[in-house]
């Protein structure tokens, strides 16, 4: 009789756990990302044409990572005709739990998009199916940036040549392909600082530009290390068997940039302006770089001043990075 009421009693168990686990699926897969989409119409200005130009392709870099990219040259420029056509991989070679490609981002893909399905997606990292998009791409940051930019980007993306290319689907890998959906956060926008205040000013381009993202080191699990935030060290392995580091962009002045004044800071990012910058060809497997000089090159000095200024208000972090 013991026997059976034990057995019994681990039933009860086992089902009550089945259950709760069953239960947490289908809320995880049915009822999250649970973020509604904004009821907007972005008016179409050329402030706003102009604004979003500028922050897609010279700031928040929307047009590098969404499209072709010529991987035969130092820095990889856009290919030419590619602008917004997604594709670009971002996979398990990088340390990510999945397969990752980047979308479509002209008119091709977006004309069946709302403009609130394009902020949301920007802002929160749910696209239109209700799917959620995994955090390579830092929805987290351009949550907190000011409304009116978001719109001039997507004033910008709806002004784009819509180039014909079916991008298929990213997947994550188990457990991530359950857990993914609590990784979508609604954004929690910010007034832009005026330029006049360059350290907050700073701060926002800062994060307009994600330089949090590439230059801190991150754990095993692929979480940023922000005890070394902008301190660099995180790996971009890359085709040929190359792995780029980025560099430590703290004021520490034996490994960072304590060393560079804001002259020097901004000559860096304009000597690769295209205008005047030949690319140097490289060789599969020789040193490049994922960081996208050519197209950070045209930021306006006022802003790579800003960001300067907010680094060098930062602790600095002593972080060889051996590349």
């Amino acid at each position: 009789m013991k026997k059976k009421k034990f057995l019994k009693i681990l039933i009860g168990i086992f089902s009550v756990v089945a259950i709760l686990i069953i239960g947490s699926v289908v809320y995880l897969k049915l009822f999250l990302p649970n973020i509604e989409v904004k009821d907007l119409k972005v008016e179409i200005t050329s402030e706003r044409l102009e604004r979003g130009e500028y922050l897609a392709n010279h700031v928040m870099v929307c047009v590098d990572c969404h499209s072709k990219r010529d991987w035969t040259k130092y820095s990889g420029p856009i290919v030419p005709g590619t602008e917004g056509m997604g594709g670009e991989i971002f996979d398990q070679k990088m340390g990510l739990p999945g397969n990752y490609l980047a979308t479509n981002i002209t008119p091709y893909v977006l004309a069946s998009w709302s403009d609130g399905e394009i902020y949301r997606a920007i802002t929160a990292g749910v696209g239109k199916r209700n799917n959620t998009i995994f955090p390579v791409m830092p929805c987290g940051l351009y949550g907190a940036l000011d409304d009116e930019d978001i719109y001039g980007v997507i004033a910008y993306l709806r002004s784009m040549i819509p180039v014909k290319n079916d991008v298929a689907l990213s997947k994550s890998d188990f457990p991530v392909n359950l857990l993914i959906n609590t990784m979508a956060k609604e954004g929690q926008p910010t007034k832009r600082p005026p330029v006049q205040d360059s350290l907050n000013y700073g701060k926002y381009i800062t994060t307009a530009a994600a330089c949090l993202v590439c230059h801190t080191p991150t754990t095993d699990k692929g979480e940023l290390i922000m005890g070394k935030a902008f301190s660099g060290g995180r790996e971009f392995p890359m085709e040929g068997g190359f792995t780029s580091l980025s560099t430590n962009i703290t004021f520490d002045k034996k490994t960072g940039i304590g060393e560079m004044d804001q002259e020097m800071f901004i000559d860096m990012f304009k000597s690769y302006d295209l205008t005047s910058y030949e690319p140097v060809m490289v060789k599969k497997g020789d040193p490049n770089t994922v960081m996208p000089w050519t197209m950070y090159a045209k930021m306006d000095t006022v802003d790579l001043a800003a960001i300067y200024n907010y680094l060098k208000s930062l602790p600095p972090i002593e972080n060889t990075i051996m590349q």
